[in-house]
Formats: structure tokens, sequence, C-alpha cells
């Protein structure tokens, strides 16, 4: 009896990542395809195309938490008011990155691979290949579940973390503004402003 009670238990865990997994992966390819959509579309203008990167990017990153983890020691020190003005400042960034990643894009064409979720950190971890004639591109996608959303909390291209990567960059530049985040908002608001008109030109 015992047996046959783990043989089910095991059959409805297996079933239910199955489930899970379907779920995530088509959660994922559709937000993937609107920006691949928006860079296809050759009849919209830079700043339309940058507002619809933008908003995908806001509605499925987990902006708050990356910034937080992005400010490091600072975080603790500032007030409401700069955090709020951070975290805003640092989703633009954030997007602004993506959209820099995808001007080099021309069609390629990519495969959503495997799915594993780790069950101590409730992430799906999902494996995507991106085809291109000089090589192929493996991206790591780490995404959670709050709320009965997904969230993005992480990005590894070739197991380099963006969320490590962006810490580490933003480091460097606090420690020039002495870890004061009230100052790293207005060098973060210029970079902003810097790589949006790069952008859109």
């Amino acid at each position: 009896m015992r047996a046959y009670l783990k043989i089910v238990l095991s059959f409805i865990f297996l079933l239910s990542n199955n489930v899970n997994a379907n779920e995530v992966n088509n959660w994922l390819q559709i937000e993937i395809d609107k920006i691949l959509n928006a860079y296809k579309d050759t009849g919209i203008s830079n700043s339309s195309r940058f507002s619809l990167v933008e908003e995908t990017v806001n509605n499925n990153f987990a902006g708050a938490g990356i910034a937080k983890f992005a400010a490091g020691e600072s975080w603790g020190n500032a007030s409401k008011k700069t955090k709020k003005e951070y975290i805003n400042l640092f989703k633009r960034h954030l997007a602004l990155s993506v959209a820099s990643l995808m001007q080099g894009y021309s069609n390629q064409e990519y495969k959503l691979l495997n799915t594993e979720y780790d069950s101590q950190n409730n992430v799906n971890m999902i494996d995507m290949k991106i085809i291109n004639e000089s090589g192929n591109i493996l991206i790591t996608w780490r995404v959670k579940k709050s709320k009965e959303k997904f969230y993005i909390i992480d990005l590894l291209v070739a197991d380099i973390s963006l969320v490590v990567t962006k810490r580490s960059e933003f480091n460097s530049m606090l420690k020039k503004s002495n870890y004061d985040l009230d100052k790293f908002n207005e060098i973060l608001n210029s970079q902003n402003e810097l790589s949006y008109n790069k952008l859109i030109e």
C-alpha cells in the first residue's frame, strides 16, 4: 500500500511540475515575442519601440528587488523618497540595457530548451538557445511566481548573471559617490538620458 502511495504521489508531483513548466514556458515565450515583434516591425519609430520594450520589462522583471540588490549597502541609509526615485531610474536603466542588447537583433531564431524547478528557492530556470550564424548563445532565465504572476528575477548569459553584474557595476559608481544613493540618482539619471538619446537617434 505504501509503495502504491509513493507511486501515486510521485506521479502527481511529476504532473504538477510538467503543468508548471508548460505554464511558465508559454508565459516567457509570449513576453519574448512581444519584444522581438517590435524589432521585426520596421514601421515604428525607435522611441515607440523603446516604449514597448520598457513596458514589457517593467511588467515582467522584478525591478524593485533587483534594484535593491544592486544598490548594496547604500540602500539602508537612503530616504523613502530617494529609494522610490532610484527604483524608477533603475527600471528605466534596465529597459535601456535590454533595448541596447536588442539593437543587434536581425531575425535570429530562438528555442526554449530545458526547464528546471528549484523547489528550495521556488524558482524556475529556463534555458533558451539563440541561433546565430556565428554560433549559438545560451541564456538562462530565472523566473519566480508571486501572487499568481511570473517575474524574471535574473538573466544569465553564458553563465554570467545580469543581477550580479549590475551590482558590481553599480558598486563602482556608488563608491565614487561615497555610497550616497541621492547623489547616485543624479548620475544614473544623466546616464539614462544619454543612453535614451543614443537609442532613439
